[in-house]
């Protein structure tokens, strides 16, 4: 048997164990309302009772099932459905940059400009410092510099490309990070433009813990 005090302050009791429980069910007893046994001194809080601990417990409600994480709920398929469209706008941006880069070693091989007529026009300009400059530009664009960029930005878009298949198949995510980075460096590829968000979007899903841990 045990006695108790309400919440007007007043002692209650002596009641039962099975009373005791119905009340804690029915809210009107909580886990800091004191209670003693009548063998006990003092009272105390009823969580420090061990024979009402389980009344305490809070069970799931029936039909409903714990709330997953996104790593617990879908897991590995949860992460591929994230970054599926972030790895496929990389390889838009890589097989644009691929198409634009071999037209331009193709425009410099097959169709180079008129540097000569063009040297004539600038000429008109009377502009010396001015005429220079567009010399040097024109002579560099079109020119080995020009060749070594084209090149150099076909390498650019075969890494991002690579970086972007594995990414989409969860699979080596230091190198889906590198194209990831790459594909956002301004005026390296030729559509930077694009790969600028595109990149960004790539990073902020493959920084999602659900997503990095499911790399392999």
């Amino acid at each position: 048997m045990y006695i108790i005090i309400g919440g007007d302050g007043k002692e209650y009791g002596p009641v039962s164990g099975g009373d005791l429980r119905k009340w804690i069910s029915e809210g009107r007893l909580s886990a800091q309302s004191l209670a003693k046994a009548e063998s006990d001194a003092e009272f105390r809080p009823l969580a420090t009772f061990p024979e009402f601990a389980d009344a305490f417990a809070t069970p799931a409600a029936p039909g409903v099932p714990p709330t997953l994480t996104v790593a617990e709920d879908g897991g590995r398929e949860a992460a591929l459905r994230q970054v599926k469209a972030p790895a496929v706008a990389l390889m838009v941006t890589a097989i644009l940059n691929l198409i634009f880069g071999v037209w331009g070693l193709v425009r410099m091989a097959f169709f180079p400009p008129n540097l000569q007529a063009l040297d004539s026009e600038l000429q008109q300009l009377n502009n010396p410092q001015l005429e220079e400059f567009f010399q040097k530009w024109m002579h560099m664009a079109y020119g080995p510099f020009g060749i070594v960029g084209s090149l150099l930005g076909l390498v650019l878009s075969v890494l991002i490309l690579i970086g972007a298949i594995k990414m989409r198949s969860l699979r080596s995510y230091e190198f889906s990070m590198t194209a990831a980075i790459v594909a956002m460096l301004p005026c390296v590829t030729s559509c930077c433009f694009i790969g600028l968000p595109f990149g960004i979007w790539a990073l902020v899903v493959l920084a999602k813990p659900g997503v990095k841990s499911h790399f392999s």
